[in-house]
């Protein structure tokens, strides 16, 4: 019996390799595909980079208005959120998502980045209320979240619904 099947394990383990080989070779499906995947990495790496900086930027700001300025932390939240908000259009328009999506109807991209900040803003201030108020923990807790939840969320909303 296992003879049988190893005898026939040589017939299918050829034809098995071949029909991916086959099917890269076929023109412009794979090239597409491939095409479209290296530029969502650029995207994606240069959104890192802008989005990286900004979102050091907002949680270094916030900390040090909320401790250093002694502002209440959600406070706090919202004056480097509508400063930064500003900034990160700009950024992102010009340089994270260039190229990508159509570029007329800025009215409608620039109401859908504002939405799509709008809730990074909420999800922010959520952290900011369930890990300093609500749990009493320290005001750098929330920059934690901040970091590593929020960018992930407005990649995904700018990729797809405002710069698609």
């Amino acid at each position: 019996m296992c003879l049988k099947w190893w005898i026939v394990g040589l017939h299918v383990w050829p034809r098995a390799l071949k029909a991916p080989l086959e099917r890269a070779r076929r023109p412009g499906v794979t090239a597409q595909k491939t095409n479209e995947k290296v530029q969502m990495l650029w995207q994606l790496i240069r959104f890192g980079i802008v989005g990286l900086a900004l979102t050091f930027c907002v949680a270094g700001s916030y900390w040090a208005v909320a401790d250093l300025l002694h502002i209440d932390p959600m406070v706090s939240m919202t004056l480097v959120y509508a400063i930064f908000t500003g900034i990160g259009f700009v950024l992102h328009s010009r340089v994270s998502f260039r190229g990508h999506g159509a570029r007329d109807r800025v009215h409608v991209r620039t109401v859908r980045f504002f939405v799509t900040n709008g809730l990074g803003f909420a999800s922010n201030q959520f952290f900011v209320w369930l890990l300093v108020k609500y749990l009493g923990g320290p005001t750098w807790w929330p920059v934690i979240p901040i970091i590593f939840v929020t960018p992930i969320l407005t990649f995904t909303l700018n990729r797809r619904w405002v710069f698609g």
